[in-house]
């Protein structure tokens, strides 16, 4: 199998994230970006910057895994009938419900590479939820996509986060009688 070149890593890569968390293209001639929703999907919440980032333990075989990933689109295709731009790698130039129709097939119970195509599908989430790869009040201030459309509030000018309200609508448990002011136990 021929390594589709760094570029076509990167687009393929980024193809994929966006099958599973769709945003808008960042210009008209965005390819990798489908397009079919709108705002910042997970490409724009980072997810290459997640994939590439070494704690992920996924970084060394992105290359590898492009590589795979195009294979199956190419032999995806041929089994469907589709013509697919030969300027483009195979996963990039096939279009979104393709894209999607092929994921499913990778991540189906019993598919014998499923855990590969998990762990791109948690890591292209996981850069829309929780943004894992930057600080949060970092990634709130830079108008991150996921956290914005989640509603995650920034901490307060000293840099803390506190919730007037508790999450249930009530206190969780009584105070201790002996607990101070700071909330530490006497």
């Amino acid at each position: 199998m021929e390594r589709v070149p760094d570029n076509g890593r990167t687009t393929t890569l980024e193809a994929y994230a966006d099958t599973i968390v769709p945003g808008e293209k960042r210009w008209p001639g965005d390819t990798a970006i489908a397009g079919v929703a709108e705002g910042g999907g997970s490409v724009a919440a980072g997810a290459l910057a997640l994939l590439e980032w070494d704690a992920t333990g996924v970084s060394e075989g992105l290359g590898d895994l492009a590589d795979l990933l195009n294979a199956h689109a190419l032999a995806y295709a041929d089994e469907h009938g589709l013509t697919l731009d030969e300027g483009q790698p195979p996963f990039v130039a096939l279009e979104f419900p393709h894209r999607t129709a092929l994921v499913q097939l990778l991540t189906a119970p019993g598919h014998p590479e499923k855990e590969f195509w998990v762990l791109l599908t948690l890591f292209s989430n996981m850069a829309f939820d929780s943004a894992a790869h930057l600080h949060t009040a970092e990634a709130l201030a830079q108008g991150h996509p996921g956290l914005v459309a989640m509603g995650v509030e920034p901490p307060g000018p000293d840099g803390l986060w506190r919730y007037g309200e508790h999450s249930y609508g009530r206190p969780l448990a009584r105070l201790h009688p002996g607990t101070t002011t700071s909330g530490s136990p006497e």
